[in-house]
């Protein structure tokens, strides 16, 4: 019996530090503060060594809960607050997509008493943590949402992203807080281990892998903030339209940018010669306009909707970036969940897909050379692996990364800075700046190195007018992906389970 009640208290104990962790990702210095958190989790994991492995994967399930209930909680507000449905039922979707995503942790936990007596544990269970992350990332369209990596934009190991991404930011933390918790027994080889591994990293982050391009551009983002519950009301749709077509005009730069479906319309249903308006403002002005809407594509005959976006440049054919990485449930269904998106009421919620290989919009200046900027909408911004693909293998270099989203289904939750996070993220691995134009925020502009330079208020009508000096050049990251981190951890799994089999 009390054996029972130990384990049922320290189940609630996992949870409340899975809950501490989702909170401290939050903080100014996140990235520090989770590693301390993290060797607790260890050191309650590690009490239950002699329980059987079902009850361990439970306790590492159960941290996992307790993480994800509270870092995708937003969620419930777009379901519930903005989508209409029940909140029973919000409240279910949130639970059962969090114990998804937390049987992923529950996996990688099971590294702790596998392997706890060898004396690379803390390797091990990093190793086993980047597997369990590159699968959120990767199965069922991917989910790598609340991963470690981005909360280290304000920890001790951002420096290494640039040259092996995030994954290895998330190795590192999980490495460091094991070894923290060892420092009661050996306290000189974990702390000299501690101090040399945030010295290199800290040191290696000096390292520039990208150079300035050419002059700085000048620069509008436009944050129109309108409610979620006015994108496709039709008496508000004329009021955006116009609100984003006046502001865009008012004054010219090199690139203008308004957010993901600013225009919530089909393109071809748009107010009659608007789109050669704007082109001619374009040609007549030398600015570069880049529309968030609703395009469309014939697919097998039929016509389907796209997330779009819409590059206007000077005396040039219009650009298309069609989003590529759709968000299930919000811009495609799942075989077998048309009755979700129906207690949802989710408009416009089966786009098709754009291609992996697309170009990136040209930038056009005069007298100068072209800038090329690699666009990303809304959640594509999630995934490092495949943004560092598409400029990889593009044509022209790319120079600039954009992101247009919308973040009004979120409300007032921690849901734009945990994009913005990610964005920061995606910088630092490209070595390259970032623009992000939000209908709510965060509107930003972001250095090479994912610092924000500028940002605007969140829910408040504005634009934000700058300059931005673009980049040229690959990161390593650019140029080998996850390939080395993943090889690495795979190779450590594989001497742990070979070694395990062994003894």
């Amino acid at each position: 019996m009390q054996k029972q009640s130990f384990s049922i208290l320290n189940l609630i104990l996992l949870f409340v530090l899975g809950v501490l962790l989702a909170v401290a990702a939050e903080l100014a210095y996140g990235g520090w503060i989770q590693i301390p958190i993290l060797s607790l989790v260890w050191w309650r994991l590690g009490l239950q060594e002699a329980l059987p492995i079902k009850k361990q994967a439970l306790s590492g399930f159960t941290f996992g809960l307790g993480y994800f209930v509270v870092g995708v909680w937003w969620l419930y507000i777009s379901m519930h607050d903005v989508g209409g449905m029940h909140a029973l039922l919000s409240v279910l979707a949130v639970f059962l997509l969090s114990s998804c995503l937390a049987i992923y942790f529950s996996i990688a936990c099971l590294a702790i008493p596998l392997f706890k007596k060898s004396g690379v544990s803390g390797l091990i269970l990093a190793a086993s943590w980047v597997a369990m992350d590159f699968l959120r990332g990767y199965l069922f369209t991917g989910f790598p949402w609340m991963g470690f990596a981005e909360t280290q934009i304000n920890g001790p190991f951002a420096g290494i992203a640039p040259i092996f991404g995030g994954l290895a930011c998330t190795f590192l933390t999980i490495w460091c807080s094991w070894e923290l918790l060892q420092i009661k027994g050996r306290w000189l080889t974990s702390s000299l281990a501690i101090v040399g591994v945030i010295a290199f990293t800290q040191a290696i982050g000096l390292i520039n892998f990208t150079k300035p391009f050419g002059e700085p551009i000048s620069v509008r983002l436009i944050q129109g903030n309108f409610a979620q519950s006015l994108k496709f009301n039709p008496l508000a749709i004329g009021q955006q339209i116009d609100f984003y077509t006046k502001e865009i005009i008012k004054t010219p730069a090199n690139l203008i940018v308004v957010p993901e479906t600013a225009f919530p319309w089909p393109q071809v249903n748009l107010p009659i010669g608007l789109i050669n308006y704007l082109q001619t403002f374009s040609s007549n002005t030398e600015s570069n306009v880049l529309l968030g809407l609703i395009g469309e594509v014939n697919t097998d005959g039929t016509m389907q909707y796209t997330n779009r976006a819409l590059g206007l440049s000077p005396n040039q054919i219009p650009y298309q970036y069609d989003k590529f990485h759709l968000v299930p449930f919000g811009e495609f269904i799942p075989l077998g969940f048309r009755w979700f998106i129906d207690a949802f009421r989710v408009p416009l919620s089966d786009f098709a897909r754009g291609g992996a290989d697309q170009s990136p919009l040209t930038v056009v200046r005069k007298d100068q050379l072209d800038i090329h900027a690699a666009i990303t909408i809304c959640y594509e911004d999630v995934f490092g692996s495949e943004l560092a693909t598409r400029i990889r293998q593009s044509k022209q270099p790319v120079n600039l990364l954009i992101n247009m989203t919308n973040l009004a289904w979120f409300g007032q939750s921690q849901a734009p800075m945990q994009q913005l996070r990610l964005s920061q993220l995606r910088s630092l691995e490209t070595g390259l700046p970032a623009l992000r134009a939000t209908n709510t925020g965060i509107t930003s502009v972001l250095s090479s190195n994912g610092k924000v330079l500028q940002s605007v208020p969140e829910f408040t009508q504005t634009t934000l007018n700058t300059q931005v000096q673009t980049y040229s050049g690959k990161t390593p990251y650019v140029i080998w992906g996850n390939l080395p981190i993943l090889s690495f951890s795979c190779l450590l799994l594989i001497w742990a389970l070979i070694r395990l089999r062994r003894f």
